[in-house]
């Protein structure tokens, strides 16, 4: 029963702090408070992602992360921590001023186990909403939208503002099972064709643009954390990819050029006889203080579908986070969107973050959702402090669920290129379950010369917009595309894993007039490519009879097997750069191989298993689980050792097939 069940209560801490919230417990105000840190684990000292830990008496509280680590501010020096999660000995521990980590262990509740069975699962109780303006003070007149549907909460305090970021409630009773909603009902995903394997000798050639979202990752982390595999289309294996950063060479301090290319081979862990070629690109790295000023707006959707505690208080906890690490010289204004489009703060110095803080957390959602008017109201803020030497962009954090006005895909899409080209550029921050419009989110940062990354809790808000704050909000590189030639006598075929929605005709990679990908301050890119070698024992085709015979003896092993061909644009610049770097030498075993190469490998197989992939080989998940496992290397914030966790989820959540024959 234990085992059955775990998986679905990683989740359930932040349930508990949001419904002890609803209760409308007083929060203790006291002059001796402190910041409490530290690491909860079970009794193995592996780290509980989602333990609740409240101080006693009251409605303050947070949970753990992914790792088991949390930190809690305004904790009243004489007071205790409640740390509690469903399966474990709920502990309590007094809180002591002195600075030291507070880590605590749990062990499990064996009876409390054994008699817990999920029944079904329940939706969050929407609060009634109240309230809203006609029109904002100090605005210029001609920045004045209607605001009629925009919802506005006034001065006062807010008891819905904390931690209220828990998925859907789950009931539990000594019952059975019913049957379950299909996964991802009601989100919207791009048809995704995987790539086939193509002859070098007729296709020498691969083209694609490159891409730094990794909302693909969280989505389907979200789902596993829910106790659900994802559908196959809400799996783009080059997002799972670059969810991790990998240990590429940078560019040289003195190079002219932001970005640089490296490359490695070793053999293919789930094909006998084929290899894999990792490309990585790495982004110079900025110092915040040297990045350019910021010229931001927050367009917010406060419509009614935002109204659920993984919505709009979700964006609005991680904005403020992003609020904290302004810059005087930087500049915030807010628009917010439902049946019309307001403008909430006019453009603020980041020196003000009291007000811009404070007009963030007077949003509130309620009505439908006009979201061509918001974007056009917020590109219109953003040109009125564009400077050409600043980062200047928009911010849309939605749902997608555009269901009034403007919302056809084309018109959006003209809007948002047409500004682009001006060099107000798009990033958009995507939350919600059940009707999240992932297709539409992942169109409109791509051609906003943006990224787009999917929210499913605060530690991830918090790393998108804090921890990345360069790469997320700062271009050092645009239209980058990626052009991999491949040698005959090294290669026979080869296959692009991934990046199916960002292929290029070869052509095109020249043709500076064509968009491609964007890369930020510190970003990395990995591209993985399938290749079967020239003299392979299982060629993919046979011979061809009116054509050139193909190599069948392969060159040497120092022959060079392909070279990678890099051009981009500079932030302002409207031609091209070109850079090239070859690929030379023997596949290394992939037990020797560099742990990102095994890791980036483990990441590739967990996406083809989730897909259920015709190309996954002999992919198992204790192969992929292995690999994982191997390539961990340097982990310092804990993403990789997630990762592991989550192929365990999904092996145990994976339907279990029978040997052929057996019935």
């Amino acid at each position: 029963m234990k085992k059955m069940i775990l998986p679905l209560l990683l989740a359930l801490g932040p349930a508990l702090v949001s419904a002890a919230q609803q209760t409308g417990a007083p929060v203790l105000a006291t002059a001796a408070t402190c910041t409490v840190s530290g690491r909860v684990t079970d009794v193995k000292g592996a780290g509980l992602p989602g333990v609740t830990v409240l101080v006693k008496g009251t409605a303050l509280g947070t949970s753990t992360d992914q790792n088991g680590q949390y930190m809690l501010a305004g904790v009243p020096g004489k007071g205790k921590l409640v740390f509690s999660f469903v399966g474990y000995v709920t502990q309590e521990k007094p809180v002591s001023t002195d600075g030291k980590p507070l880590n605590v262990v749990l062990p499990e509740d064996q009876k409390s186990l054994n008699e817990v069975v999920v029944i079904g699962y329940g939706a969050a109780q929407k609060q009634s909403v109240t309230g809203s303006v006609a029109t904002v003070s100090a605005v210029p007149q001609a920045l004045q939208g209607r605001a009629a549907g925009v919802q506005i909460r006034g001065a006062a305090s807010n008891p819905r503002k904390t931690a209220r970021f828990a998925p859907p409630v789950v009931a539990y009773d000594q019952a059975v099972l019913p049957a379950r909603p299909e996964a991802g009902a009601g989100d919207t995903y791009a048809r995704v064709e995987e790539n086939k394997f193509l002859s070098v000798g007729k296709e020498p050639l691969s083209s694609f643009s490159l891409d730094v979202d990794n909302a693909s990752y969280t989505n389907v982390r979200r789902f596993l954390n829910e106790g659900q595999l994802p559908p196959r289309d809400a799996v783009r294996v080059e997002e799972m990819l670059n969810y991790f950063h990998y240990q590429l060479p940078a560019p040289a301090a003195a190079s002219p050029d932001p970005v640089r290319i490296s490359a490695e081979l070793s053999e293919c862990p789930w094909a006998a006889g084929h290899q894999l070629a990792r490309i990585g690109i790495q982004a110079k790295k900025m110092e915040t203080a040297s990045l350019p000023p910021a010229n931001l707006v927050f367009l917010v959707d406060v419509s009614g579908s935002m109204d659920e505690p993984d919505r709009l208080p979700l964006v609005q906890a991680g904005l403020k986070l992003l609020v904290r690490q302004l810059r005087p010289q930087d500049h915030v204004a807010l628009v917010a969107y439902a049946g019309a489009a307001g403008l909430v703060l006019p453009p603020t110095a980041g020196s003000r973050q009291a007000d811009i803080l404070e007009a963030i957390d007077r949003l509130q959602a309620g009505g439908s959702t006009a979201g061509g008017a918001g974007l056009r109201l917020a590109y219109a803020v953003a040109q009125q402090s564009f400077q050409k030497e600043s980062n200047n962009r928009v911010i849309l954090a939605t749902d997608g669920d555009f269901n009034v006005g403007e919302s056809s895909e084309a018109a959006m899409e003209q809007l948002i290129v047409e500004q682009r080209e001006t060099g107000v550029f798009l990033t958009v921050l995507g939350v919600g379950r059940g009707n999240l419009r992932d297709s539409r989110m992942e169109l409109l940062a791509d051609k906003g010369n943006g990224n787009y990354a999917y929210l499913d809790n605060l530690d991830e808000a918090r790393r998108t917009l804090v921890a990345q704050f360069g790469g997320t909000l700062f271009t050092v590189a645009k239209d980058v595309k990626l052009q991999v030639e491949f040698n005959p006598a090294r290669v026979a075929s080869y296959r692009l894993i991934g990046y199916e929605n960002r292929l290029l005709a070869n052509e095109d990679f020249n043709n500076d007039r064509k968009d491609a990908g964007e890369l930020g301050a510190g970003h990395t890119v990995t591209a993985l490519y399938e290749l079967v070698p020239v003299g392979s024992a299982s060629p993919l085709v046979d011979g061809l009879k009116y054509q050139p015979p193909a190599p069948t003896t392969p060159a040497s092993p120092a022959a060079e097997v392909l070279t990678v061909k890099l051009r981009y644009k500079e932030p302002q610049g409207l031609k091209s750069k070109l850079l090239a770097q070859p690929l030379a030498g023997a596949a290394t075993p992939v037990g020797q191989a560099s742990a990102d190469q095994q890791f980036a490998a483990a990441v590739a197989e967990f996406g083809l298993l989730l897909r259920q992939s015709e190309q996954s080989g002999a992919t198992t998940w204790a192969t992929a689980i292995h690999l994982a496992e191997a390539g961990r290397g340097p982990d310092p914030d804990g993403y990789r050792a997630e990762l592991v966790r989550l192929l365990k989820l999904a092996e145990g959540l994976a339907p279990v097939t029978k040997p052929l024959g057996v019935r």
